[in-house]
């Protein structure tokens, strides 16, 4: 009876260990999504590709280096209060707290800004958020990667010069700004108006309340203001109720260009033929042709574990974009294992690191499936922006269309502006920016 007692207090243990081990061997990623609400659908693809591809690399790869990436949802509706609530539920799971936070919202990014260089948790605003955080030297732990707000809405002008015949020819015209009225859609202003002085054309800016589902003056005032073009920059329901709006006003969708965040299948399905024609940025494309979705369809769907209900949106702008999040998750981690040790989780602090020496040039997008899905980038120790590419492309009434290639912000304008930006704010908050010279 001894014997048995010890053999089973044995195996207990044994068990113990083991289940021990494995939570060692696994990678926690926070999520603080937004099913539900006004913003529900955008976010229901966007989490749903960011959670497909680590779902692949688990089914395909056995994770990243036998480390198997987990994740917990958090919900914040969008709403800064509920993200900050996520932001600390997340923090301290996993074996080594929450890898890396990605919360989708500009807003909600403010809200933690500080918050993650406390805690040494690295904040990735994938273009979104506080653009002047490019600027690492000052914001270490944060990464508002590929592209920022400025970087776009310096391509979006080039798009239009283009358009015009040249960059010269927009001199005297007249440039109309439908906004978010949040944060996120101020963030617009600064470089506009500087843009402006430098081209010589004007801008009219015009605020839609939150979440823009009316916007009968705004269209009437745009009318009568009568711009050569109207940049939309905005998000949810916004985006169709313009383009909807736009059509019972009689103002060519064709002279429309939105942002990244107002150019998805979310935005022009539901505003029927009003959307036919119109343009809008992305710093990834939408399709399933490319291998990366369909490794996706072949390791997740084909084995009925995908998260999204509605398998049709899997290759959707959203849906792809999100997957652009789980590459970039995934590289940071690999890059850190590459560092500080493979086979085993990493901190945030370690993750951080990973995130500010990432390289993905064409050759390991190739790797990975995705050339020509996003852009190449590099990170370094001053720049966490690391690519400012913009794609343009155009919805015919059932898809989108790409009619552009990459085209570059205009970063003569926009670096100095984001450096004077946080220049400002390290000499606010009584921060010394970083040496770079002295970073490994």
């Amino acid at each position: 009876m001894k014997l048995k007692h010890t053999a089973l207090i044995g195996a207990a243990v044994a068990g113990l260990l083991a289940t021990g081990y494995a939570a060692a061997q696994e990678q926690f990623i926070g999520l603080p999504s937004y099913r539900v609400g006004p913003f529900g659908a955008n976010g229901a693809s966007l989490y749903g590709g960011w959670i497909d591809y680590m779902a692949m690399i688990n089914a395909r790869d056995g994770g990243i280096n036998g480390v198997k990436l987990t994740w917990e949802e958090c919900e914040t509706e969008y709403n800064n209060a509920r993200g900050v609530e996520c932001y600390e539920r997340l923090k301290t799971k996993g074996a080594t707290g929450n890898t890396v936070f990605q919360p989708l919202s500009t807003g909600i990014t403010y809200s933690v800004l500080e918050k993650v260089a406390q805690d040494k948790i690295p904040m990735v605003t994938i273009g979104y958020g506080r653009t002047d955080a490019a600027d690492g030297r000052v914001f270490p732990w944060v990464f508002p990667m590929i592209s920022t707000y400025w970087t776009q809405a310096s391509a979006i002008i080039n798009y239009l010069g283009t358009r015009e015949g040249g960059i010269d020819k927009l001199k005297g015209k007249k440039i109309g700004l439908l906004y978010h009225d949040s944060a996120y859609g101020k963030e617009s202003h600064a470089i506009l108006d500087k843009l402006a002085a430098k081209h010589g054309f004007t801008v009219e800016k015009i605020a839609v309340a939150n979440p823009g589902n009316e916007q009968q003056a705004q269209w009437l005032q745009i009318r009568q203001m009568k711009p050569d073009y109207v940049i939309l920059w905005g998000w949810g329901v916004m985006n169709p109720t313009a383009l909807r709006t736009a059509a019972k006003t009689g103002y060519s969708r064709e002279k429309i260009v939105g942002v990244w965040w107002s150019g998805s299948e979310e935005d022009t399905i539901p505003a029927g033929d009003a959307a036919k024609g119109y343009t809008a940025a992305g710093f990834n494309v939408a399709g399933t042709n490319y291998p990366v979705v369909q490794e996706i369809q072949k390791h997740v769907y084909a084995k009925n574990a995908g998260n999204m209900a509605d398998k049709d949106r899997v290759g959707s702008v959203l849906y792809n974009r999100g997957v652009v999040h789980g590459i970039i998750t995934v590289e940071a981690i690999r890059k850190a294992q590459e560092k500080y040790g493979k086979g085993k989780p990493v901190t945030g602090e370690q993750v951080r690191w990973g995130f500010e020496n990432l390289d993905i040039d064409n050759a390991r997008l190739t790797q990975l499936g995705a050339a020509g899905f996003m852009p190449d980038l590099k990170i370094t120790c001053a720049d966490h922006e690391g690519a400012g590419k913009v794609k343009f492309q155009q919805w015919d009434g059932t898809k989108w269309k790409v009619v552009t290639d990459w085209i570059q912000g205009d970063q003569s304008v926009v670096r100095p502006m984001i450096e004077e930006s946080a220049a400002a704010y390290a000499k606010e908050k009584g921060i010394t920016p970083r040496d770079c010279s002295k970073e490994n």
